[in-house]
This record gives C-alpha cells, sequence and structure tokens, in this order.
C-alpha cells in the first residue's frame, strides 16, 4: 500500500529542523558520541520498505502492464531522436541516476537540475524536485515532451507505437477493457507501474528497524544517532528516509551559489507563492551514496560534503570531521537490494514508424 506523506509549510520546517537540533534526547536514554544510540521513540520516525509492492491509485499492477512498461521505459524510440529513453537520465544498472551534475538531453542540451534517483520513487509525495508532477504516472509524460529532455509530442509517441503491431498488443493486453488502449496516457501508466517495482528493500537498516541489532554497525548506530539528534530526520524520515515534504534549502544559511544557484527558485515556480522561493521537495536518502553528484544542483560529489553542508544550511550546525563520517557510515546502511532488471527484447519499428530526428530548432545537433 503507498505510504501517504505530509507536505510541509515554510515556518513549521525551519521549527522542527532548529528545535530536533536543540532538544537533545534524555541522557539516560543516549550515551555520549563514542558510543550513542538513537532512542527506541525516534526509529518511530522511521519505516522499512515493506515486503509488499506498493498500490496505485487507479492503476492497477498487473504483470502485462509491468512487463510493457518495462519496454517503454528502455525504448529509446519514445524519443524525437530515437536515442534517448527514460533510462538514460536514470539507469537502473546506476541506482536509478545518470552520474551527471545536471542531465544532457536532445541536441546535447544540458537540462537544469539533477536527475533525481527513480528508485523507490513511488514512496515519495510527488515527483520532481519543485513537485509539479502529483505521481509517476503524471511524471512519465513530462520528460518526453521537454524539449531539453526527450523532445517528443504525444502525437508522435502515439504515432510510433501504433505503428509497431507487437505494442499495439501489449497495450491491448495491459488495457483489456479500453476501446483504443494505445494513448498517451496509457503509456504513462504502464510506465508508472513498472517504476513502482524499482523498490530497494533489505538495506541494513531495514534490518535493524525490524529488530536485528547486528544489521549496524557501531559507527553506523552512532551516526543514525546524530541524524536524528541534529535534526536530519526532520525532513529526512518515514519508509524513503526523504521524499515526504518541501523544505527551504538553507533554513539557516544559504549554501554557495553554485549549489544554490540564484535563478532557480524550487517551488515557486509551481505554486508563485514568495513563501515557497527556494523550497525543494526533499530527496529520499535510499542508496544515496550509489547516486552523487548531490542537491538539485548536482554541485557535490563527496557525500561527506554533502552531509555538512545541509549541516550548516539547514541546522546552523559544524559537524565535525568524526560526526560526518558516522552520518556518511549511517547513510550507507541504507542502500538496499537492487531491483534486477533484464533488458526486453523491443519490438522493430515498421515503414509507418515515424523516423528519427536529431534537429534542434533549426540546427542539427552534433558532438
Amino acid at each position: 500500500m503507498r505510504v501517504s506523506m505530509i507536505r510541509i509549510g515554510l515556518g513549521v520546517v525551519a521549527a522542527v529542523a532548529l528545535s530536533a537540533c536543540q532538544q537533545a534526547p534524555p541522557a539516560e536514554e543516549v550515551e555520549e558520541f563514542g558510543g550513542m544510540r538513537a532512542t527506541p521513540a525516534s526509529l518511530e520516525m522511521f519505516e522499512p520498505i515493506p515486503e509488499e509492492l506498493p498500490t496505485l491509485d487507479g492503476n492497477p499492477i498487473t504483470e502485462e502492464k509491468v512487463e510493457l512498461g518495462k519496454m517503454l521505459y528502455l525504448d529509446p524510440r519514445l524519443s524525437q531522436s530515437w536515442l534517448i529513453s527514460c533510462n538514460t537520465c536514470h539507469n537502473l544498472g546506476l541506482a536509478g541516476v545518470d552520474l551527471m551534475e545536471t542531465s544532457i538531453g536532445h541536441g546535447w542540451q544540458q537540462g537544469p537540475r539533477n536527475a533525481p534517483t527513480v528508485l523507490n520513487a513511488v514512496y515519495n509525495v510527488a515527483q520532481f524536485w519543485d513537485g509539479r508532477a502529483k505521481d509517476l504516472m503524471e511524471q512519465a509524460q513530462g520528460p518526453v515532451q521537454a524539449a531539453v529532455e526527450m523532445a517528443n509530442t504525444p502525437e508522435r509517441v502515439i504515432a510510433t507505437l501504433k505503428s509497431i503491431p507487437e505494442y499495439v498488443e501489449r497495450f491491448e493486453a495491459s488495457f483489456p477493457d479500453e476501446p483504443d488502449p494505445v494513448t498517451f496516457e496509457n503509456m504513462a501508466r504502464a510506465i508508472e507501474a513498472f517504476e513502482a517495482t524499482l523498490v530497494t528493500p533489505n538495506a541494513p537498516f531495514d534490518d535493524y528497524l525490524r529488530g536485528d541489532e547486528s544489521a549496524l554497525t557501531l559507527v553506523q548506530k552512532e551516526g543514525l544517532a546524530l541524524f536524528v539528534e541534529k535534526g536530519c530526520a526532520g525532513c529526512h524520515d518515514g519508509v524513503n528516509v526523504g521524499g515526504g515534504g518541501y523544505f527551504p534549502f538553507g533554513v539557516v544559511e544559504k549554501p554557495n551559489p553554485d549549489i544554490l544557484p540564484p535563478g532557480d527558485k524550487g517551488r515557486y515556480a509551481v505554486t508563485s507563492s514568495e513563501a515557497d522561493e527556494y523550497v525543494f521537495r526533499s530527496p529520499t536518502l535510499r542508496n544515496v551514496e550509489l547516486t552523487a553528484p548531490y542537491f538539485h544542483s548536482g554541485a557535490v560529489w563527496d557525500l561527506d560534503e554533502a552531509v555538512g553542508v545541509m549541516g550548516s544550511a539547514q541546522l546552523g550546525a559544524t559537524l565535525t570531521a568524526e560526526e560526518k563520517a558516522a552520518v556518511v557510515a549511517f547513510l550507507g546502511a541504507l542502500t538496499g537490494e537492487q531491483p534486477q532488471v533484464m533488458y526486453p527484447e523491443l519490438p522493430p519499428h515498421t515503414e509507418a514508424t515515424p523516423r528519427p530526428d536529431v534537429g534542434v530548432g533549426t540546427g542539427v545537433a552534433t558532438h
């Protein structure tokens, strides 16, 4: 069942982050650093990834739909150039990211933000850094049409899919009650169903939450205690250790312009509310050791540095080298079992399939 998330406003976020920083757990519950432990109550802020796959509102997950969604996710013919698929920027062999500061799209154009991981994205409150897509189905439609990404149109996508007999058959099997199942929306529903299976269960932290004390090392337990005590869990909690709400980047002090570009005001572009300037959806920290570079700008490659930036920018805390190392060790315990995806044999195009177009504006893309 999909985990419900709560959106938190700007004032509440600052209060949560700062109060968490100021109110350490009682001394009898947490030892001094060098052997400190998170309290049982603080662990209630987190949830292990469920053993059952999540459900999707209005989009039942079936074997046929998941297989179709996998094919579409990996098929570059959904792009105008036939060069870019969903997997290009959300590579399933690379923990669902592309290891780029900001992604490269149609005609070698560079996008404005770092590609967030698709793994466990089903547990996020919304999709994209600014939350402009309410779910994975809505998110799947955006990059296909974005000029800087796949640069295609719904009409051209449908013409492509209908020109390939095997895709028509698979859409009919996936959406059997519809008279015309090959639609742009159903393309997105199939991709959503597949993406909902891309979860990474059984991380050491999941085992620890289920009661296995040996699942974390001593330094990871110390990092977890610091993560809670310093206030990191004010934005990174729940099943996804993040992804559950919107938070200002720079509660206490703004990072330098390379990390927080002044031209990207985050959620403000969605809501036009001044309160949402430089507010972003918190990223999941699951598998974070695999998903560098960090932040929406992709400006930080080192996880230790990213922890330090968050400490000063969000919590007003200057973490020692020992503290940062402990938190980084804990974050390593969030790496779960990676999805095992067998690459499908994609159906061949036909004479009716719209041919690839690599043009950008009036020019032609070159390397």
